[in-house]
């Protein structure tokens, strides 16, 4: 990548951060002006991240391999600040500034009016994790976990209310203990290393002596721990269901793509770090992964089906689709893994619908949860499926606003419980498929099949009786009404599943050749490492 598009690398971290930094100049009363920003920030992040999935995706000459570096400060890795973009991070930037484009949209019907400083928070917060998926090195993956963790802090608690700020304090504490973890884990790696550079590690760690392997696996075991409670592992995601559910609807869609930050550098590090190549290190943990994941699936499905609210339904959710991708992680395998991260891509996106579908739909079950002081929604000559009139009792018409809200609930459900044709379906076949091209059936693969299939059954159920309760049961009101701008970002996230499911073939030709780099980290470190600086010959720049 050369000329003016190797600096697309940078843009997804610096567009967030200078649009936040410009509103943080006017005060609450400028909301137009905000939410226009906030807005054309959001698609220019969607246009630079789908640029680069394009770059990557098609090679180029000075690098076919489709990994580039993009050196900060124009000094050399390992001594400098390095991003990296390749098939993996572009993939999560797309997944990641696509979710937060729709639930922006969602956020402009009255969420962004419920507290201050909405929209610089949720641009900080992107920021911090398109710099996770970016940064070539474990200390600023570091600086942009505790950025996006500060802006989260702040969305978290964004609306007030008793149980909100209850569960903040929790999902507060826990992080800080988790970011301690963190820098613990980083100084015991530098100490046995003494590089923080993911590239310069991968190299060095095989060649780390037998009397400081021990430290070293504390250290990375030390670091693993932070990254798990993050991602949402048993026993350390006792926090995650109550902090999804208290949060603001937008808020908890955007969360969605944080726990799978966990997983990206989990999948990221081990793959670099500790695959075939890593000598005494090799496979570090991948035994402790399998059993903690499906320890995390069975606890997610009973809590699924422990639950009535929608709310912990999507948040044991979560910790079921956390658990698939850290047992699928720790089994290894390309195929497998090629399956896991399109069930990675389909998950996410169908958490983040049903986290903006369930406020309309618990709406008009209990007026008294909505947030005290929210206005009324915007653009009220866009509202859909108000009933007008005296309804018969002989042959009533479904009213429009529960058409499309029990449309898309069905949808949502259909996606969850992984049932045919969507894409939620392919992506659980593609990993049992990969399972069975095992030479020898473990019992591990068996769990994990077995798990999968009961997690899509636990979430049909629950499903199923939440549409009951709430969209499928005559009440005495009237269906409440919904507003375009609430329906838009809901369709969007399914629209992109559909397309998801229609283009399967493309977009696992895409994953497959995303777990073939994976499994060379030499694909990875010679982009790093072989970085030129600007200026440098041009011939320098073939990889």
């Amino acid at each position: 990548m050369t000329g003016w598009a190797h600096h697309l690398i940078i843009l997804p971290i610096l567009l967030p951060l200078l649009a936040s930094a410009v509103m943080l100049a006017f005060d609450e009363r400028r909301r137009t002006l905000k939410r226009l920003l906030s807005f054309l920030t959001m698609v220019a992040l969607v246009a630079v991240s789908t640029a680069l999935l394009w770059r990557v995706a098609g090679g180029s000459p000075d690098s076919p391999s489709g990994s580039y570096a993009y050196l900060l400060g124009n000094w050399p890795a390992p001594f400098g600040i390095v991003l990296v973009i390749d098939r993996l991070s572009a993939m999560m930037l797309l997944l990641t500034n696509v979710l937060g484009l729709t639930t922006l949209l969602y956020a402009l019907a009255r969420w962004d009016r419920s507290g201050p400083r909405f929209h610089p928070l949720f641009l900080l917060l992107l920021m911090g994790v398109n710099g996770a998926f970016l940064t070539g090195d474990i200390f600023n993956l570091f600086v942009f976990f505790e950025v996006l963790l500060a802006a989260s802090y702040g969305l978290i608690l964004h609306g007030s209310g008793t149980e909100r700020t209850s569960a903040s304090l929790h999902y507060i504490t826990i992080n800080i203990a988790a970011s301690l973890l963190f820098l613990t884990g980083i100084a015991i790696i530098y100490s046995v290393t003494g590089t923080l550079n993911i590239a310069d590690l991968a190299l060095r760690i095989p060649a780390i002596a037998r009397a400081d392997l021990a430290l070293f696996e504390s250290g990375a075991a030390v670091l693993g721990v932070a990254f798990l409670i993050k991602a949402g592992i048993w026993p350390l995601s006792f926090w995650l269901p109550r902090t999804y559910a208290a949060a603001a609807p937008p808020v908890a869609a955007m969360f969605a793509i944080m726990s799978k930050v966990g997983i990206y550098v989990i999948l990221r590090l081990s793959s670099a770090l500790l695959g075939a190549d890593a000598g005494g290190a090799a496979g570090f943990a991948d035994e402790w992964l399998r059993f903690a994941g499906l320890a995390t699936m069975a606890f997610g499905i009973i809590g699924i089906l422990s639950v009535r609210q929608l709310t912990g339904i999507a948040g044991y959710y979560v910790l079921v689709s956390s658990g698939i991708l850290l047992t699928s992680i720790g089994i290894g395998g390309q195929a497998l893994i090629a399956a896991t991260l399109f069930y990675l891509v389909s998950s996410t996106l169908a958490v983040g619908a049903l986290y903006l579908i369930i406020e309309p739909v618990e709406r008009n079950a209990d007026e008294e949860d909505m947030i005290a002081g929210i206005a009324e929604p915007v653009f009220d000559d866009e509202y859909v499926g108000a009933p007008e009139g005296e309804e018969s009792e002989i042959g009533v018409v479904i009213p429009g606003t529960i058409a499309i809200l029990g449309g898309g609930f069905i949808f949502c459900a259909l996606l969850l419980s992984g049932l045919p044709p969507l894409s939620g379906f392919i992506a659980k076949f593609a990993i049992i498929d990969a399972l069975f091209r095992h030479d020898r059936i473990s019992g591990l693969d068996v769990a994990l099949i077995a798990l999968m299939i009961l997690s899509g059954l636990a979430a049909m159920v629950a499903m199923t009786r939440a549409g009951i309760d709430l969209l499928w049961t005559p009440g005495e009101d009237s269906p409440s009404r919904l507003s375009i701008i609430e329906v838009g970002p809901i369709g969007l996230l399914l629209a992109v599943c559909v397309g998801l499911m229609v283009m399967a073939g493309p977009a696992m030709r895409y994953f497959d050749q995303t777990a073939a780099a994976l499994a060379d980290p030499a694909i990875y470190i010679e982009a790093v490492l072989s970085a030129p600086r600007a200026g440098a010959d041009a011939g320098a720049a073939a990889r």
